[in-house]
């Protein structure tokens, strides 16, 4: 439940549409429901801005589907986002929640918001970045956004990313996903002034140490501002900017 699912709920009280009664028992499940498994947070949405989304690893299907469900019988609630699924949590989670599933790679979605104001422009060094990219773009995409992804723009061949000055510089904020040594978040934080949130991915032989190596370069990097993420982490990157952008 959301700010605006809330002031609903008071205005439905006040109308006479709905009952006090009815309306404590909805306020009673919104700080968290106990599935016994999971405690799913309903207030994360009213209390930072942001709903709560289900990583899939390291739970049952039947545990994803279940929580997808509980986040989905909250009206008025948010997107709900299922991340990181193999195929047969997929397959449990649409099974019990096939009405408005929207898959992007290892991201399923429900419940995507209208569009809102904001150009995201989402980059990947190379083309073995681009299942963090997904995930980023999947979120972006069901909080109201729409991403232009620019995939294959590393320093390997940085006239590539030359290519695309006109957009980052029309950008309201980019994210930068890079493996092997982390260069193209400098290189894209010196010519853009939108925020620049910065991803580092697994991706790279032995020295990149599965992403530590493109991690410290992008902490340590001369282009001032960068916020930099966890490694593979397109899911956190993507909130990053929504907390960054306006809502409207």
């Amino acid at each position: 439940m959301d700010e605006t699912a809330v002031r609903r709920l008071l205005d439905d009280v006040r109308s006479g549409a709905l009952s006090a009664d009815d309306a404590v028992a909805r306020l009673r499940r919104l700080p968290f429901a106990d599935l016994g498994f999971a405690k799913v947070d309903h207030h994360r949405a009213l209390r930072q801005g942001l709903p709560e989304a289900v990583y899939a690893p390291g739970k049952s299907p039947e545990h994803c589907a279940a929580i997808v469900a509980e986040l989905l019988s909250e009206d008025g609630g948010g997107p709900v986002l299922l991340t990181r699924v193999d195929e047969a949590q997929a397959a449990a989670a649409l099974a019990r929640n096939p009405v408005g599933a929207v898959r992007t790679g290892s991201t399923l979605a429900w419940r995507s918001r209208l569009p809102r104001p904001g150009r995201v422009v989402v980059l990947t060094a190379g083309t073995s970045d681009l299942p963090v990219a997904e995930e980023c773009v999947a979120t972006l995409t069901a909080h109201g956004l729409r991403p232009v992804l620019g995939a294959d723009v590393g320093v390997a061949g940085v006239h590539r990313l030359l290519a695309t000055v006109d957009e980052l510089a029309g950008a309201d904020a980019v994210v930068v996903i890079a493996g092997m040594e982390g260069a193209l978040a400098s290189i894209v934080g010196g010519i853009t002034p939108a925020p620049v949130v910065a991803v580092p991915t697994s991706t790279g032989y032995g020295a990149a140490f599965a992403g530590v190596t493109a991690l410290l370069a992008m902490l340590s990097s001369c282009a001032s501002g960068l916020t930099v993420v966890g490694i593979d982490n397109g899911f956190g990157a993507a909130c990053a900017v929504l907390r960054i952008l306006p809502a409207a």
